[in-house]
């Protein structure tokens, strides 16, 4: 069975759309979950009268709403949907189809991209690869949430979304995984990804590379990575943190530019990599 969880915040207006996407699907073995992060919108009037299993929380962001629904799912694997987006009919039998021929751990698709309704096409940088492809995930995140689907036992091995990000938790994630598994693209935009919105949350934050460099020194530090992937992590560790530091210091924040600056001295490659062959 599939467990899709739908991860919802005082996007009423959204909501029953999202849930009707991932009902019609034609796969049928699945359970929904509609995870709500604390709305006060009345949000369940939307799909009080739909299949779904509806549970309420208080507010703690994105992460703790998908690891709630993790927490709750019966599925052995687990699909997500971010209640702005929408599935395309037959999403999930394809991939479910592609995931159990090829015997794949976690697969995610291509997307359709939609911004103050209207369609953007996606840059060069955003292009999806398949195997093992952490070093392509280094740069940005090219895995969508809303189009995964993963295997129970990949999140029994790599642990849950983290809770104290703010954003980019699903870089943190797919960085996490995709150092220890296999990934599947199925290269077909089977989902449809709609931003723009005032509320947005990576419109609430300026530098989305300070929560990206966060998620870099977690793993470097781990000693979960090979020697390949902890040089090319080291590498682009060093880019991030140049570019965040010129930012600082171009808005006046001295210190910070100079913490930031020494992530990319030659001697930080040298203790991290010391530190983790003991």
């Amino acid at each position: 069975m599939v467990s899709v969880v739908i991860t919802t915040f005082n996007r009423r207006s959204f909501l029953r759309e999202a849930a009707l996407s991932v009902l019609t699907q034609d796969y049928r073995d699945k359970e929904i979950i509609v995870v709500d992060d604390g709305s006060t919108d009345n949000s369940f009037e939307e799909v009080r009268e739909l299949d779904v299993r509806y549970v309420w929380k208080r507010n703690g962001g994105i992460s703790s709403a998908r690891n709630m629904g993790i927490a709750v799912s019966k599925g052995d694997y687990l699909a997500f949907l971010d209640v702005d987006d929408l599935w395309k009919k037959g999403k999930l039998s394809e991939q479910m189809g592609r995931m159990v021929e090829n015997s794949n751990p976690v697969s995610y698709t291509d997307e359709i991209w939609i911004r103050n309704g209207k369609w953007l096409n996606q840059r060069q940088r955003h292009k999806k690869y398949s195997g093992y492809i952490f070093k392509q995930c280094l740069p940005l995140c090219i895995i969508s949430p809303s189009s995964v689907v993963v295997r129970r036992e990949v999140f029994d091995d790599v642990g849950f979304f983290d809770e104290s990000l703010p954003v980019c938790e699903d870089y943190d994630m797919w960085l996490r995984i995709t150092s220890k598994y296999p990934v599947l693209f199925v290269d077909k935009p089977l989902i449809v990804k709609r931003g723009g919105h005032e509320d947005q949350l990576s419109r609430k934050y300026e530098a989305m590379d300070k929560f990206r460099i966060e998620s870099l020194l977690k793993i470097i530090r781990s000693g979960m990575l090979s020697d390949d992937m902890l040089h090319a992590a080291l590498e682009e560790l060093k880019k991030k943190c140049l570019i965040y530091a010129n930012g600082a210091r171009k808005r006046g924040r001295l210190r910070e530019a100079d913490l930031y600056l020494n992530l990319c001295d030659p001697k930080t490659e040298y203790t991290f990599a010391s530190s983790l062959q003991g």
